[in-house]
Parts: C-alpha cells; sequence; structure tokens
C-alpha cells in the first residue's frame, strides 16, 4: 500500500499561518526524502460560509507544476481537480504538460466540484455539475489516451482538437475519480484507473463508501482488482500540535507506531493508496508519517 499526504496549500493551514512557495517545497522535499509514495494538492478557489469570514486558497495547477519541478521521485497528484473550473480540454492540456514536467509521475484526480459559494465568487455555473462532468470525460480522456477528441454536447465542445505534444505517457496519466453517488460511482467504474474517498479516522469510517463501489463495479462486471481504492485520511501528531492546529475529530493519532496500526487496517481492508491530511503538515509531520509507512512493511 502507497502513502501521501497532501501538502498545506489553504490559507492558514500551516499551524496558523499560510505556507509561502518555499515552505511548501521543503515539506515536499521532506516527505520525498522520508519516503513517502506521493504528495496531493486540493483545488479549490476560496472558502466560505455563512457568518464565516472567507478564507483562500493558492491555484492547484499552479502549485503542483512547482512542486512537480521540485521533486524527483514522489507522484503528484489533485485530490481532486474541480472540472468545472476549467475547460476540459485545456485541463487536458495542462494535465500531459504537468505529467511531462514531473517526469511521469501525475495522478489527475477528477471530481465535479461541491463548494457552492466558490463557484458563485467566480462566475462558474453550478448546475447540473455531474452532466457537465459527464461530458468534460468525452474530451479529457479521449486527449489523454489517444491525443484526439470530436465532441459536441449540451455543455462542452471540441471540434478536431489534439494533444501535441502528448507528455511522457503514450496512455496519459492514471485518472482518479472522487465520487459517492450512483451516476458519479457509473462514471469512475466506466472511465477511472483509481476511486478515492474522504475524510475518515478508523478504517472502518470508511466501509459504508466502499460499499456501493463494490455493488457498481459488480454490476458492471468489471474485475474490482483493476481499480485501485484510494482514502483520504485525517492523520494527527499530537506532540507536534501546536495551539494554531485545527484538530480533525475523525482521525488516526499518536505515535508512527499507533498510526501504523491504523494504517495497516486500511491495507488489509484492500485499499492501495492512502491520501493523508496531516495535522500539522510540517516536514516533521512527514518524517512521522513516513516512518509509520515503513513500519507498515516490516510489520507485515
Amino acid at each position: 500500500m502507497k502513502v501521501g499526504a497532501v501538502m498545506p496549500i489553504s490559507e492558514g493551514e500551516l499551524s496558523g499561518r499560510t505556507a509561502s512557495y518555499g515552505e511548501l517545497r521543503e515539506i515536499a522535499q521532506a516527505a520525498e526524502g522520508a519516503g513517502l509514495d506521493s504528495i496531493w494538492v486540493y483545488d479549490h478557489l476560496l472558502f466560505r460560509s455563512p457568518g464565516e469570514p472567507t478564507t483562500g486558497i493558492y491555484e492547484a495547477w499552479s502549485m503542483l507544476a512547482a512542486l512537480a519541478a521540485d521533486t524527483s521521485r514522489v507522484e503528484v497528484g489533485t485530490v481532486v481537480l474541480a472540472i468545472p473550473f476549467r475547460n476540459p480540454a485545456v485541463l487536458a492540456k495542462m494535465a500531459a504538460t504537468v505529467d511531462e514536467i514531473s517526469g511521469g509521475r501525475l495522478i489527475l484526480g477528477l471530481g465535479a466540484g461541491w463548494n457552492e459559494p466558490e463557484f458563485d465568487a467566480f462566475g462558474i455555473p453550478f448546475d447540473h455539475r455531474v452532466g457537465r462532468f459527464e461530458e468534460a470525460l468525452h474530451i479529457i480522456l479521449p486527449l489523454l489516451r489517444e491525443g484526439h477528441a470530436d465532441f459536441h454536447g449540451q455543455y462542452y465542445h471540441a471540434d478536431d482538437a489534439v494533444l501535441v505534444p502528448r507528455g511522457p505517457r503514450a496512455s496519459g496519466p492514471p485518472i482518479l475519480i472522487a465520487g459517492r453517488r450512483p451516476r458519479m460511482l457509473r462514471l469512475t467504474v466506466e472511465h477511472a484507473d483509481m476511486w478515492n474517498a474522504a475524510w475518515f479516522g478508523d478504517v472502518s469510517e470508511s466501509e459504508s463508501r466502499v460499499a456501493p463501489l463494490r455493488e457498481a463495479l459488480a454490476a458492471a462486471g468489471r474485475d474490482p482488482s483493476t481499480l485501485e481504492v484510494t482514502i483520504g485520511v485525517n492523520v494527527v501528531f499530537p506532540e507536534l500540535v501546536t495551539p494554531a492546529d485545527e484538530v480533525p475529530t475523525h482521525a488516526l493519532r499518536g505515535t508512527a507506531d499507533e498510526i501504523a496500526r491504523g494504517l495497516r487496517g486500511y491495507r488489509d481492508a484492500g485499499v492501495s493508496h492512502v491520501i493523508a491530511a496531516c495535522t500539522p503538515p510540517s516536514a516533521a509531520g512527514m518524517q512521522v508519517l513516513a516512518e509509520a509507512r515503513r513500519l507498515v512493511g516490516a510489520q507485515g
């Protein structure tokens, strides 16, 4: 089982501070140097809730491209890109470019988006998100996998679009889809290499989310072993937590050995990749998470 970590690209996420790019580079390189398998970025434009101050986040693609250039081994992924934020043909072009920058390490995570205030603030339609998502796949996937797309739908179209240069992998990067409702699960089973659900603590919390995916795979006659299951897990390092950290209720927590026991539960449940949202998401936290990953493998 692989273990990776989400980079703290949101405002105030690094123990109450907004990380500079230099700090994010240091955290990513610490994750890589310590032996983690992947680093990930969220895709949002802002966070806004009634009665709360608006907070922000760095733009995901720009940040991922920089981190891809400043690392050499870890996979780099999006968890997950909101399809409506970008034209799908241009998104495919961006993905091929980041895959080239990374030397073929990109995992392209895709979703329909969910946070309506950011759609409204940036003038992006919030209606028919799954319909838009499905149409976008008919452009993104052919471009990345075959280099060409022709599609005319209600929301998107591509007229003899070609993807050149193609990037380092002839079939493009692996596609991860995050979704929980029947239509999104159907699209996952039809098109994806990987699926994601998040955010959990103990493995038992994720079981009810994974069961519908298993049912969708069975209904479609797809071999479950051909679709990787990835799970987003909150991980807390109590010895590193500061008063400025927001500590999630549902999380694996404790020493590296205690976290390893929790990770082992995910491995035994058939999860192929754990994506950890760490508290704190610091370079020191990456070291503890990597030690937990090592213990999972060392202890069988």
